[in-house]
């Protein structure tokens, strides 16, 4: 009998560490190994997915800009565009992936817009040629972007293979996927993504009509 309890807690141990998660840390760096901000760090199970909720989104419109200038988000995330601006904007986009506008408008639009395709949307303002955002809608529910000094993390990453893509909406190539195996300690990962710098576009404050 003891002989059988044994056996049994041990396959019990062994599924346990199967079933284990661990976080997945990423330094992304240039050619010149100065942090890359903005960048998204996307792991693709190569397995089937469990399904898990999927958390609304915001872009606000602040200081006549889009913030924050990237957002990842898991396909079918609905997000939200108000407007905390004394002036009017019109968004839209009008990329493959998601083709949308949001007419003339101060305060909150109502609904929100669902991204129910995976891939990259430019988003822009019909007032303010300047404003810019891009969201990146991925198939997985694991990713992160990184901060200012290039670090991003991915937390509770259920272990298993995983297909590591890297993005960044100035990058000057397309990265090349890699594949990284999760267990149940911390992965961490130096990276390098090749981007160029970002030019802000000429702003035209003085705009008719108050927008």
């Amino acid at each position: 009998m003891r002989r059988r309890q044994a056996t049994f807690l041990a396959l019990l141990f062994g599924l346990a560490a199967q079933a284990g998660a661990a976080s997945v840390e990423a330094l992304v760096q240039n050619p010149g190994r100065l942090p890359v901000a903005d960048a998204a760090v996307v792991l693709m199970p190569l397995s089937p997915l469990q399904p898990k909720n999927r958390p609304a989104a915001t872009i606000e419109q602040r200081g006549k800009e889009f913030l924050p200038y990237v957002t990842i988000v898991q396909t079918g995330t609905a997000i939200d565009f108000p407007n905390n601006d004394t002036t009017k904007h019109h968004v839209y986009s009008f990329s493959p992936s998601k083709q949308f506008e949001i007419k003339l408008y101060a305060g909150n639009p109502g609904q929100p817009v669902v991204f129910d395709k995976p891939g990259e949307v430019v988003i822009g303002c019909n007032i303010h040629d300047w404003m810019e955002a891009y969201v990146l809608v991925v198939d997985t529910p694991y990713f992160a972007k990184t901060t200012a000094d290039g670090r991003a993390v991915i937390a509770n990453v259920p272990a298993g293979r995983y297909r590591l893509q890297l993005w960044h909406p100035l990058q000057k190539a397309v990265q090349a996927p890699s594949e990284i195996e999760v267990g149940n300690s911390p992965v961490r990962l130096k990276l390098a993504l090749d981007v160029k710098p970002r030019e802000h576009k000429p702003r035209t404050d003085g705009d008719p009509d108050h927008y």
